[in-house]
């Protein structure tokens, strides 16, 4: 039986990033620090192309589900790891093979410290003949049924046969911030699933019309971002009050412009929500020619209010495509709950499939969209959502009560080194050993701020300092 003690990580599409790449992989290790936050036994180790996790008798199952929903994985191994000899690497290849019960192998061997005596086709072919000569396996090397994989380091050498496959994509948070449009349909979440992949950290907003749409609606949409938020860390959710815009629009409008000018004025509010929240960009669940207003004239139309790139992740796909992701990723069925959102309560019978912006500011023109598109901005509530199961570890403390309390103990802090900082954070009722900056909750950061000056050299640890200080 294989005895795991080791996860070897192998990045995805980080190799192509050059002089980006130290920021790249030091992202993805804190975002694996995150999704693993719940197995504290766990140690890590980085290299240039690789990252190791020395099990230490953790639940190999648990770590596969979590590492699954890591973006920046391309694959990785449940390895044992052994003292870098010929002796224990021939010894351990063998008892995989007999273990393995495959009638064909091939050996793969990766020499990572080029110091080590012996070259890596000549490991390949002395393994290889010493598993010939022990059992009745047999050497193909287009179509193995096993294929036993050696890493050699210095310290240590790894051996598997096994490769899992990761998510892809880029680690959550490198690439920006993003606003996403999420309503509670098939669509959005898995947008927003797609938007996260490519790196991006992602806030929602969702457009609520109260007493035509419901609090059981809401909070449909409230699970939705929360299942997603498991690929991030948490999300911010907006939620805006659009009842006396989308009335004062179905009042003044001809039927077929309801909708155009509907998300016209969405645009605009996610606009203003994406600025003042410090996104790069709006993003949508639109998929081209889907429903009427998601045709190329409609975009054109519609795109004309605001300054800003709108990402449509899933413009290129069909329908069946979008439920099967939604479907893979848990959303479907959450999906599918009978809620009514503000795009469909007043569904037009016959909307207008090639608007023109004219016409469009012609109707625009006859109520006093932009006081009400301001009230609805300001009376816009927002909250945090984190994965089911986080939301009791993470919500214990306010955000406010957090500043506050970490503002109080530093009161009267008159030297501020790192250790005195570390004493007096610890007075609060903050317990988080292992995060990361980009983490949506403040106790999250000025831990990972503290972490950062206690490790840096003392010319950078002044300008970590100020990335604490920031924070607040």
């Amino acid at each position: 039986m294989v005895h795991y003690d080791t996860v070897l990580i192998r990045f995805g599409e980080l190799t192509t990033k050059g002089k980006n790449r130290k920021n790249f992989i030091h992202r993805l290790y804190q975002n694996i620090l995150y999704a693993l936050r719940k197995v504290p036994q766990l140690e890590y180790r980085t290299t240039y192309d690789r990252i190791y996790i020395t099990l230490n008798g953790a639940d190999h199952e648990y770590v596969k589900t979590q590492l699954k929903k890591v973006f920046g994985i391309s694959s990785f191994s449940f390895t044992e790891a052994v003292v870098s000899t010929m002796e224990e690497i021939q010894k351990t290849c063998l008892r995989i093979a007999k273990e393995s019960h495959k009638k064909t192998f091939k050996m793969i061997t990766k020499r990572h410290d080029k110091k080590f005596p012996v070259h890596s086709d000549t490991v390949n072919r002395e393994v290889a003949s010493h598993i010939l000569e022990e059992t009745d396996l047999k050497v193909d090397v287009h179509h193995p049924e096993l294929a036993i994989q050696v890493e050699i380091h210095e310290e240590k050498t790894y051996i598997t046969y096994d490769k899992i496959a990761g998510i892809g994509g880029y680690p959550a948070g490198i690439n920006g911030k993003v606003m996403m449009l999420l309503s509670g349909g098939i669509d959005s979440p898995v947008a927003t699933y797609q938007l996260i992949k490519r790196g991006l950290k992602v806030e929602a907003v969702h457009f609520a019309a109260p007493p035509y749409t419901s609090e059981a609606a809401k909070n449909k949409v409230l699970k939705l971002a929360s299942m997603i938020s498991d690929y991030q860390g948490g999300m911010k959710v907006h939620v805006v009050p659009f009842t006396e815009l989308q009335l004062d629009i179905y009042r003044v409008a001809k039927d077929p412009y309801a909708i155009t000018l509907m998300r016209r004025m969405m645009f605009r509010i996610a606009e203003k929500l994406a600025i003042n929240n410090r996104c790069l960009a709006i993003g949508t669940g639109e998929s081209l020619g889907q429903v009427a207003s998601q045709t190329l004239e409609s975009m054109v139309t519609i795109n004309d209010v605001v300054h800003i790139p709108v990402l449509r992740p899933l413009v290129s796909m069909d329908k069946v495509e979008i439920i099967q992701l939604a479907r893979e990723i848990g959303t479907y069925e959450t999906s599918i709950l009978p809620y009514e959102d503000c795009c469909t309560i007043f569904d037009p019978k016959n909307p207008v499939t090639k608007p023109t912006i004219q016409k469009s500011v012609f109707f625009e023109s006859k109520f006093p969209w932009q006081e009400l598109l301001e009230k609805a901005v300001q009376e816009t509530s927002s909250s945090i959502v984190y994965p089911e199961e986080e939301e009791d570890f993470f919500m214990s403390h306010k955000t406010q009560d957090i500043k506050e309390e970490f503002r109080v103990n530093l009161e009267g802090c008159k030297e501020f080194t790192v250790e005195k900082l570390l004493e007096e954070i610890n007075k609060t009722t903050i317990r988080v050993e292992k995060c990361d900056f980009y983490s949506i909750n403040l106790k999250l950061k000025i831990y990972a701020g503290l972490s950062l000056l206690s490790n840096c050299e003392p010319n950078t640890r002044m300008r970590n300092y100020k990335k604490i200080l920031r924070l607040l």
